[in-house]
Parts: structure tokens; C-alpha cells; sequence
């Protein structure tokens, strides 16, 4: 039997709320640790279809999670656009469809992203984000993607944050390949 204002205080309705409250951070926690340890993402991000992705060796997987690079990491993390995670800067690598490898032809304009002369849906860089802040397009031309590079787009969302704005990433830098698993 519990006796005095300390064993009140146990008992009171918040106490119960915030152990259970604890327990479940402490549950999901675990949860994603698991899901990395196991090689799976959840996105929860426009750019993709919602639910669960798994990492896989095949290298023409055409989904890639990266870390992106400066100065475009930080714009990244200080907009809001990325959530804390695994990357170097503290935040969480970006998932994007590979759409152009070594040797295909890109062209970007103000209408968006063609390769190999076919123009990519929902990929026309926006002058604004969701907050009225400026974004600068990478700088529109055609290019022959060199070797060792990648172009990432999502024909999702209009408004990915991906090669429209980073222009080609080094196929170095991809730390994952995959694939969906379950999605919406």
C-alpha cells in the first residue's frame, strides 16, 4: 500500500498517461531501429507513394535513398523539407526514382525534366515553396549525364525537392537501392 503525497502522486491519472506515453515512444523507437536493421523505409514523404520500401543489391533497382550534398543539404534541412535522421548533417537521406543514368540525355526547362527527349510529368521546377520562399532551379540546358552520375525526379509530386533544384547526383553518394514493398 502506497502511503503519502509520493504515492498519490503515482497514482494520479497523468502518471499513467505519461508512463504509457513512454512506453510508446520507446515502442516506435524500437520499431524503426528494427526497420533499418532489417533494410526497410517507411516514406511518409509526396515524392513517392506512401508505405514500406526495402533496400535490395540489385543495381538497376530504380529507387536510390541518399545523403544530398552541399550547399543543398542544409537549404534542405533549415526549409523543413527533411526530417532528423541518418545522414552526416543529422538529417534523413532523401528516396527518389532514378530518371536518367550515364549516357542518356537531359533537358531542363521551365516546362520540367525531359530525357532522352520525353518530358517527365509533375517535374517543372517551381520558383516558390509551400512558404513563399524563393527556390532557384538547377540551371536549365541540355546535358549527357556523365558517368558516375544520376538524375532523381518525382513525377508524384510537383513540388520534390530533387535534381530540378540539385541537378545530377554521384552514384557514390547513393547508400541504398530499392524497392516497394507495400505501398499506397
Amino acid at each position: 500500500m502506497r502511503a503519502g503525497l509520493l504515492g498519490r502522486l503515482r497514482d494520479t491519472r497523468f502518471a499513467v498517461i505519461r508512463r504509457l506515453s513512454l512506453v510508446a515512444i520507446g515502442v516506435s523507437i524500437g520499431a524503426f531501429q528494427l526497420c533499418g536493421l532489417l533494410g526497410l523505409r517507411i516514406n511518409t514523404s509526396p515524392s513517392l507513394p506512401m508505405g514500406l520500401y526495402m533496400t535490395t543489391a540489385d543495381s538497376n533497382a530504380n529507387l536510390v535513398e541518399f545523403c544530398p550534398v552541399e550547399p543543398f543539404a542544409t537549404l534542405a534541412i533549415v526549409r523543413g523539407y527533411r526530417d532528423s535522421g541518418t545522414c552526416r548533417d543529422g538529417a534523413a537521406p532523401l528516396l527518389k526514382p532514378v530518371v536518367a543514368k550515364s549516357g542518356d540525355v537531359v533537358e531542363l526547362s521551365a516546362h520540367g525534366i525531359s530525357v532522352n527527349g520525353a518530358l517527365l510529368s509533375n517535374t517543372a521546377p517551381i520558383s516558390k515553396d509551400t512558404k513563399g520562399r524563393p527556390l532557384e532551379p538547377w540551371p536549365f540546358g541540355r546535358y549527357v549525364v556523365a558517368s558516375g552520375t544520376v538524375w532523381v525526379a518525382s513525377s508524384y509530386h510537383p513540388r520534390s525537392f530533387d535534381s530540378r533544384y540539385f541537378g545530377p547526383i554521384s552514384t557514390a553518394g547513393i547508400r541504398e537501392r530499392l524497392k516497394g514493398l507495400l505501398t499506397l
